[in-house]
């Protein structure tokens, strides 16, 4: 019995966000908006990405664009060997981590809504609304094309 509750205090020291604390470490890139530390899966709150498959459509030669995979490899690299940190700030339907999530001082949801790759998911949050308006005015990323909302695409608008 002793034992396993060492055990389990273990398991939750080296797991922080189970104990309050940011979870911090190098990330594995799953889509545009959800990454994974140590095993677990953050989705980044405040902000809806296209979905891996989801494509759109360049306004200026009507090309087909892999948007979805565009904005998964945007925050490959924006995360690249760097050590992320992520404040928890919640769960989601899932039983994701929702969390806030910097690297180097930046805000990761942030980067991703100003460089077109997502969106600010206002629907939870207004918080990306003005880095989306930049995004918007500059023609950056997803904006350069036609799409489909990521929230609607997921609900069969393709």
């Amino acid at each position: 019995m002793i034992r396993a509750a060492v055990l389990a205090a273990g398991v939750l020291l080296a797991f922080p966000a189970f104990s309050g604390e940011p979870l911090a470490g190098r990330a594995s890139v799953i889509d545009g908006d959800t990454i994974e530390i140590h095993g677990a899966r953050i989705r980044l709150e405040g902000i809806d990405a296209p979905e891996s498959r989801q494509t759109c459509m360049t306004k200026e030669t009507g090309q087909v664009v892999r948007c979805g995979q565009k904005a998964a490899f945007f925050l490959a690299d924006l995360l690249a060997e760097h050590t992320v940190t992520c404040t928890e700030a919640g769960k989601d339907r899932y039983g994701r981590m929702l969390a806030h999530c910097a690297v180097e001082g930046q805000d990761v949801g942030a980067s991703m809504v100003r460089a077109g790759w997502a969106l600010a998911f206002v629907r939870y949050s207004r918080e990306y609304l003005p880095q989306e308006e930049e995004a918007r005015t500059a023609g950056a990323g997803m904006w350069a094309t036609e799409f489909v909302a990521p929230w609607s695409w997921r609900r069969g608008a393709r």
